[in-house]
């Protein structure tokens, strides 16, 4: 009987800890990429661009931002070509005339998982004031380019956060309903960013009649679905318990 006990207990702990853990991240997928999200974290479809931000804690909502966009390949897409335009720095005008350089931090191949990358950094290069890291692939056809940006005062509070859904990402082409741009889109030239202050940035976002939430993406930072899911393995313990009693 104790042996029982300490298998069921056993078997309810390891269930416990994994609607824990999953509380704490969420797997985000549309029709060309998947990662972890973060808790709190929610991915609204805008146009034809996924943007992601922090709708938990209003504190941190402009800290940071995903932009998920993706294109019928085109002439233009290639690991090549990516890696060339994101060796160079842009240069813009803000909507206050003032003209910015982005600074190239750096911009390389990199592999994550069995996929190659275009992993590149830059500053001021999307918004300004704001670090953003580009991640740019071709695969199964398709262009995918994955931005992610933050403030260069908070860019060492949220880097870990970030190479974790980096190491998490994978691309992938999903038949029917692709919601990407056509062939001659320019990929690099997404609505969720484009050289505009972030006040301006996160202020269409948030008012975009567009939007649409990924109800898949934070499902299980829901409180009701979390704390369910507790409910039920005390149920379950209880049940347990009193049959190893009779």
């Amino acid at each position: 009987m104790r042996k029982a006990l300490s298998l069921s207990v056993f078997a309810i702990s390891c269930l416990f800890s994994s609607l824990t853990n999953n509380a704490h991240a969420a797997k985000f997928a549309n029709q060309f990429v998947e990662f972890e999200l973060p808790a709190g974290w929610v991915c609204l479809l805008e146009g034809a661009e996924w943007v992601c931000q922090n709708q938990q804690d209003p504190s941190k909502k402009k800290d940071a931002i995903i932009v998920l966009a993706a294109k019928i390949q085109g002439d233009q897409d290639s690991l090549d070509q990516y890696l060339n335009y994101l060796k160079n720095p842009k240069t813009y005008t803000t909507p206050q005339g003032k003209n910015v350089t982005s600074e190239v931090r750096y911009a390389r191949n990199n592999t994550i998982g069995d996929q190659s990358w275009v992993d590149s950094l830059h500053l001021e290069s999307e918004i300004t004031g704001f670090f953003t890291r580009y991640l740019a692939t071709v695969k199964d056809g398709i262009g995918v380019l994955v931005t992610y940006s933050v403030n260069k005062n908070k860019y060492q509070d949220y880097s870990s956060m970030f190479d974790e859904m980096v190491k998490s990402l994978k691309a992938f082409r999903k038949e029917g309903g692709l919601n990407i741009a056509g062939a001659s889109a320019d990929l690099f030239k997404t609505k969720g960013t484009g050289n505009l202050s972030s006040d301006t940035v996160f202020g269409n976002i948030q008012g975009s009649e567009e939007a649409k939430p990924a109800k898949a993406a934070n499902l299980l930072d829901d409180p009701m679905v979390f704390y369910g899911g507790i409910a039920l393995v005390a149920l379950v313990l209880l049940m347990v318990l009193k049959k190893l009693k009779k």
